[in-house]
């Protein structure tokens, strides 16, 4: 009786497993098209909108969960630590979560982060990025970043709930292609 129970708990493991992975790509916007444009407040106080890059900056949009968790403080200081080749290659990187101005504010300043992360308190950005988790379920975000080319385009989708440390490297590498 132990042995089925075993495998049945077994069998139920890997389908959530399969089902969170499925879940997971589920929403994401695709390579090639438009990035929806938005209009949001910034960490410190300011204002910014997508389409204000328009023709002048490629723009890394990337996704986190929560300010000073542990995944979300690794993700956050790989985007810094990458953020020099960042520049160099006409990009701007701009970090979003549900998380207030003031949160942020304080978790740029804790981690001294050179770019300006997003409040989306309401979650229209992280929705209209495909980046809620079922569907907005769970209040949580999933872990995924947007190149934006100059002309508003996606040109490559990083997502990666474990490596982390991917995502920036991985966007280099689509930056350096453009």
């Amino acid at each position: 009786m132990k042995r089925t129970s075993l495998l049945w708990t077994l069998v139920l493991a890997v389908l959530m497993v399969v089902a969170f992975i499925i879940e997971e790509r589920r929403g994401l916007l695709d390579i090639g098209t438009k990035a929806p444009d938005f209009t949001a407040t910034l960490s410190n106080g300011g204002r910014v909108s997508l389409s204000d890059f328009l023709g002048k900056q490629n723009v890394v949009l990337f996704f986190y969960p929560k300010d000073f968790t542990a995944g979300c403080t690794a993700q956050v200081c790989s985007m810094r630590d990458g953020y020099g080749e960042f520049a160099k290659l006409d990009a701007i990187v701009f970090g979003v979560s549900a998380d207030d101005a003031r949160s942020h504010g304080l978790f740029r300043t804790t981690h001294n982060l050179p770019f300006e992360l997003i409040a989306d308190v309401d979650r229209s950005i992280i929705r209209a990025f495909g980046a809620e988790r079922l569907g907005g379920f769970l209040k949580l975000t999933k872990r995924v970043t947007y190149l934006i080319d100059k002309n508003g385009i996606i040109r490559h989708v990083s997502h990666n709930e474990f490596l982390i440390g991917r995502h920036g490297k991985e966007i280099l590498a689509a930056l350096r292609l453009l």
